[in-house]
This record gives structure tokens, sequence and C-alpha cells, in this order.
């Protein structure tokens, strides 16, 4: 089997009597988009700095392309494309120019960039601002700035960070099909968002980190089964005894169970035909309802219920 794009063992990365990796362990394929989140303070960054060898570690491994991952490890380094959370370009050049720059960094050949300079213009949609100073930019277009900069030498594992911060949905749109156009070319890519839904639209697999650590990685189909939440029911109804809400909590399969502003919900943990019961029940009883939803649990109830935390901006 091909050795993993990145191989992360019993990392561990200390300041001072602060543990920011705690035996950090971490896999990721070749061709996957991996999403890795966690709150604020949780250790991503941290962990990301540390696999692009810009942090030094206090014990572990890691290995990036199947080799030992150093400061001097310029061959590795030249397949990785960095798009940082905070747009890091020059005010000073165009936008032809900073793409350019940035490209030469790792292609010193004017001729042979070129056209990746070119490609990388055309594929976030800056053709019609070459000659555009920063400044003058919108902030969706300042995003994609940073992503050109980030891939116009063609890298093989592009890490990006919170790309979409603060970009009208135009722009986010245009960002999130570039990523899976980037992907679908043979990238892997490793991302971070505080938007749970860009991830749960991405990413193949999920990394949920706090505190240093790995709390569950898996397929946002495998972390969802983690958790007891397993379906949401809401149903309107204008009025609803104790009783009522008593015999519905003990229905099976149902853990939890709230009725405010004339809105019934009922949380349910396993099962398939929960709702079915649950209406039974009304209907039995001879009790008026209105509109009924049942939900599945998104990636921000599992975050929710494995951390005990909102993502915080």
């Amino acid at each position: 089997m091909a050795a993993p794009v990145v191989k992360v063992e019993n990392l561990v990365k200390r300041y001072r009597e602060l543990v920011a990796l705690d035996h950090f362990q971490l896999e990721i394929e070749k061709g996957e988009i991996f999403g890795l989140l966690g709150p604020n303070g949780s250790g991503k960054t941290t962990a990301i700095n540390c696999i692009l060898s810009l942090l030094s570690y206090d014990k572990g491994s890691i290995e990036v392309f199947g080799k030992e991952m150093r400061p001097d490890s310029y061959d590795s380094k030249r397949r990785i494309g960095v798009v940082t959370q905070n747009v890091a370009v020059f005010d000073e050049l165009t936008v032809y120019e900073n793409i350019d720059y940035f490209c030469g960094l790792y292609m010193t050949d004017k001729k042979q960039r070129k056209p990746c300079v070119d490609e990388a213009i055309e594929f976030v949609g800056l053709s019609d601002f070459c000659k555009f100073y920063p400044k003058k930019l919108s902030g969706g277009l300042l995003r994609r700035l940073n992503i050109a900069c980030g891939i116009a030498h063609k890298p093989d594992l592009i890490i990006m960070d919170e790309p979409t911060v603060a970009v009208d949905p135009q722009s986010r749109n245009k960002i999130l099909e570039g990523i899976q156009t980037l992907n679908r070319g043979g990238a892997t890519i490793i991302y971070t968002s505080h938007y749970m839904e860009e991830v749960e639209q991405l990413c193949t697999r999920i990394a949920i980190m706090d505190k240093g650590k790995n709390l569950a990685i898996g397929t946002k189909e495998e972390l969802k089964r983690m958790i007891k939440k397993s379906e949401i029911i809401s149903i309107d109804i204008l009025d609803l005894a104790t009783e009522h809400l008593d015999a519905i909590r003990s229905l099976e399969h149902v853990y939890e169970v709230s009725f405010e502003n004339q809105c019934l919900q009922v949380l349910c943990s396993g099962g398939k035909h929960n709702l079915t019961h649950v209406l039974d029940y009304l209907q039995t009883h001879d009790i008026s309802f209105g509109r009924v939803y049942s939900e599945l649990p998104t990636l921000n109830d599992v975050f929710l219920e494995i951390t005990g935390k909102a993502l915080r901006d």
C-alpha cells in the first residue's frame, strides 16, 4: 500500500506548562479532503505548523509523502501549498505580480511558471483583475487571490485554513467549487473551517480535536453514529398536557422531550420509526398538530456532543 500523504504519530508540543499537542495522531491518505475541526485553542494551527516543520516539537514523528518532515525537507515542501486564514499578499504588487511572485518561490524558470500563473488566475476567476492592486479588491476577490498564490505551483498537498472567512455567498461557492476541482485533479487537501455545512459538503473524512488530542475521526456518517442523538422530531402543537409529555418521553428510543412556544421537540437515539410512533400517539389521543419536521443530526450536533462546546470565532 502507498504511504499516507501525512502521517503524524505520538506528537507532543509544549509551551512551558501548556500542552498544545498531547500525543496527537493523524493519517491522511492520498486524494482525501480531510477536515480538521476544533475550537480556538484546540491545537489545529499548532498541528499544521508542526506538519509544515515551521515549529519544533518535543516528541513524536511526522512523515509527509512517506519521508520524515524536517525544516530542510525542501523536496517535500515544494509539493505543498498553503492558503492561510489571514490574507497574505503584497499590497505593492498587482494580482498577477503577487501570484507570479509566490509561484516563483517554487519555480524559478519564468517561462515555465507563466502558464501556471495564467492557469491559477483563470482558475480563481481573476482574469479581469490582473492589473488591480489588492487594496482595490473586495474581500471575496482577495480570498481568491490568496488561494491562487497558494496553488499556482500545482502542489500535491494543499493546506487550507479558513479560506472562506467573511466572504459573500457567490465567492464562497466559487471557492468551494474550486477546492473540489483541485481534489478531482489529484490534490490532497487539509481543510479547516468553522462553517460546519462546508465541512459536510467537502470532506471525505473529518477529525474533531480539542486540548491537543483527536477526540473522534471518521467520515461524517461514522461520526454521526458515535453520538446519542440520531433523530430530532419537531411538531407544532397548540397545547400539550404534562401527562402527554411524560407518555411521549416513555416511548422507545426517546431520551429527551421538550415543549416550548407551541413546539414539541423529541430527541431520539436509534430506531427507524420514531416519527411514526410519536404521530401514532398524538392521533390516538386526538391531539391536533400542524407542521412536522424530522431531522438527522448535523456535524454541529456531533461537535457539540463530543467536545461540549460550540465552535468559536
